[in-house]
């Protein structure tokens, strides 16, 4: 895999992400920012959520795909791409390089979500299922690439990816420009970098929490730390099972996120469970992490106005079983 110097690159600016929001807005709209009298009685709060699940992949991630993609030069696009993903990205992905006539070859672990698999393939997208886990699958780009001639796109360590999927938060200030908190799952970071990016450099009063799993505590502990750290992966949320941390939005997270908490499997399958109740909304175990983080946080955040972003719903028949079988604890 070539090798690009992510500590010397420029990092992606609010100009940067407005100029995304020009070229996203061509392709998707806005997606809907809801509030729920419901949780906002369970946490006390004035509670807005973002949907991305309700894009067409179902996550987030599309908004940087498409921006990346349509940025493209016209050599590389030839040369087709290839990725690793847990899923999210790689139907991000997917998605753009059937827009663009781009070949995409996505490497997915081979215990990957089969919900996301099959829709990688639905966009017509090369699926290789290849490693026990996210990194492992990372790892056999390396191999593809030079074999093919592949571009090699980083799931994290990409501007244009950031760009791209800090256009959530610009809409989400559009719609509340007097939002007290957000609060954003954090996997490979390029979600969170580009929502504190963008809520910070629009109104630095904002709050900005991020939050991954227990289970997978490497973007935790490298931005704790500010120095890289790994770690094991032992979670279901697929979209935050990252074991190495992604350099580039990590420095976007040093510089603007406020705070970062890490939730346990059981607390997210609560927070799909209530979603789903309470909402009437689906979401995956990542994108639930937020509310299951303003529920572990609910004294910090009484009284304030606060926007979770549900970056997803793709959620296998299986684990929704799971949150489904989860006991509500008394709040």
């Amino acid at each position: 895999m070539t090798e690009r110097n992510t500590v010397a690159a420029p990092l992606p600016t609010l100009r940067d992400v407005m100029a995304a929001q020009v070229v996203v807005r061509r392709y998707l709209p806005p997606t809907p920012l809801h509030r729920y009298p419901v949780l906002d009685a369970l946490l006390d709060a004035e509670v807005y959520i973002k949907h991305e699940n309700y894009q067409p992949i179902g996550a987030f991630k599309v908004r940087g795909g498409i921006n990346f993609m349509a940025r493209l030069p016209a050599a590389e696009r030839a040369r087709g791409v290839v990725t690793a993903s847990t899923g999210n990205h790689g139907q991000s992905i997917a998605y753009a390089a059937r827009l663009f006539g781009v070949r995409a070859v996505i490497v997915v672990p081979e215990g990957a979500n089969p919900v996301k698999v099959e829709a990688m393939r639905s966009y017509g997208a090369e699926v290789v299922l290849h490693g026990a886990d996210f990194e492992a699958s990372k790892r056999y780009c390396a191999e593809l690439e030079e074999e093919e001639g592949l571009r090699f796109i980083s799931s994290g360590d990409e501007p244009l990816l950031v760009a791209g999927v800090g256009t959530h938060t610009l809409e989400i200030l559009e719609a509340q420009p007097d939002v007290d908190v957000i609060i954003v799952p954090i996997g490979g970071g390029s979600g969170a970098a580009g929502a504190s990016l963008v809520a910070k450099s629009v109104n630095p009063l904002i709050t900005v929490i991020g939050v991954g799993a227990a289970g997978a505590p490497a973007a935790f502990l490298t931005w704790q730390t500010r120095a890289f750290r790994s770690a094991p992966i032992d979670t279901f949320a697929g979209g935050l099972a990252t074991g190495e941390p992604f350099m580039l939005p990590q420095r976007i997270l040093w510089q603007y996120l406020d705070d970062f908490t890490l939730v346990g499997d059981d607390e997210m399958r609560v927070a799909v469970r209530l979603l789903l109740e309470k909402a009437k909304t689906l979401a995956e175990p990542a994108g639930a992490a937020p509310l299951a983080a303003a529920l572990r946080l609910r004294e910090d955040v009484r009284g304030k106005k606060i926007a979770l972003i549900l970056s997803g719903g793709n959620i296998s028949p299986d684990e929704l079983r799971q949150c489904l079988d989860a006991p509500i604890p008394t709040f």
